[in-house]
């Protein structure tokens, strides 16, 4: 079984953190900068009103600077700015989870390019973690002498 080492774990930490650090750094040098982002993964608040969001595309390049620039901030999970939207600036929060970044530009060139998923679907992480649990315990009962120690805990 091949592994796609773009989607491990470490791999995944790894890409948050350059994202993490590269913003930082710009933000240091007070560099105005662009975000190609996966759009699935973007909220917004308050919610954009459905003619202007049905205008982007799976990927959207959002250009921070000016007062985008101004307000924008970073925590481990997330990064977060004010923009203007459609002919009537409407104004909203973005908020983008870090491995939702694609790439990262200065002018005309990519700085960080990010091959990671940008997140698990909950569901499925609940359905592996319980399925994860389910194994071991049968492993653990397996063992005879296992079942022998349960049954004098109780």
């Amino acid at each position: 079984m091949t592994m796609n080492l773009f989607q491990t774990a470490q791999y995944r930490t790894l890409m948050k953190e350059h994202i993490h650090k590269t913003i930082i750094y710009l933000f240091e040098q007070d560099q105005d900068f662009a975000i190609a982002c996966e759009t699935k993964h973007v909220t917004f608040d308050p919610e954009l009103p459905a003619e202007i969001k049905e205008t982007f595309n799976e990927t959207v390049l959002f250009v921070i600077s000016g007062y985008t620039f101004e307000s924008a901030k970073i925590n481990d999970e997330y990064f977060i700015f004010e923009a203007g939207f459609g002919s009537e600036n409407f104004g909203s929060a973005v908020h983008v989870p870090l491995l939702a970044i694609k790439q990262i530009f200065v002018g005309e060139h990519p700085i960080v390019i990010n091959l990671a998923e940008s997140a698990i679907v909950p569901k499925q992480a609940d359905k592996a973690k319980n399925s994860k649990a389910k194994n071991s315990m049968e492993a653990l009962l397996n063992n005879p002498e296992n079942k022998k120690l349960l049954k004098k805990k109780q």
